[in-house]
């Protein structure tokens, strides 16, 4: 039997706290993750971080999965929702892969999953996802997800010493029904 929250090759759990030594890798070795220069963390600063989301409440459908291979078990990731609009009907999706892992489809995959979660069962009409527009890799994703390109924030985030663009995407109910069929596979 096929689980809901699994894809081919991915498949979407809850954060465990002994997934914090993953989350710790997944900053390049230069402490950039997803375009952005973060702080330092400390090992202690993931294991709390995972214990906190191990036992985290689903907060108004706002709530953060581990993405783990389907074969080996790897935890290479994170999705979720971070903001939503119950009364309009619209979330904004995230997600994170490591860099040993990116491009090889797992983040289109774990999308798709908590997509069709969030449209089939929480009956959301639109997801909107916030990308810098340097990030080619991402906004390739989410244009082959069949997002549209909803507008740009002029200068909107600073860090690496100036100002960058961030564009927002987003794609309606059906427009993933089309692409993705609702009831997956």
């Amino acid at each position: 039997m096929t689980s809901s929250w699994s894809g081919k090759r991915v498949r979407l759990r809850a954060i465990e706290p002994d997934d914090w030594m993953a989350f710790a890798r997944f900053a390049d070795g230069d402490g950039r993750r997803g375009g952005r220069l973060d702080l330092p963390r400390s090992a202690e600063s993931y294991r709390v971080w995972a214990k906190e989301q191990a036992v985290a409440e689903c907060d108004d459908d706002r709530f953060r999965l581990a993405v783990e291979t389907t074969v080996a078990g790897e935890v290479i990731g994170a999705v979720g929702s971070h903001r939503t609009g119950r009364r309009s009907g619209w979330f904004e999706l995230d997600i994170t892969i490591g860099a040993d892992h990116r491009r090889k489809g797992y983040a289109a995959e774990a999308a798709v999953v908590l997509l069709r979660f969030m449209f089939a069962e929480r009956r959301y009409h639109k997801c909107l996802a916030a990308i810098l527009a340097h990030n080619e890799a991402s906004l390739a994703l989410f244009r082959r997800l069949a997002y549209t390109e909803e507008g740009r924030l002029r200068e909107h985030v600073f860090f690496a010493g100036r100002h960058h663009d961030l564009v927002m995407m987003g794609m309606l109910v059906g427009e993933f029904d089309r692409r993705h069929a609702m009831s997956g596979p």
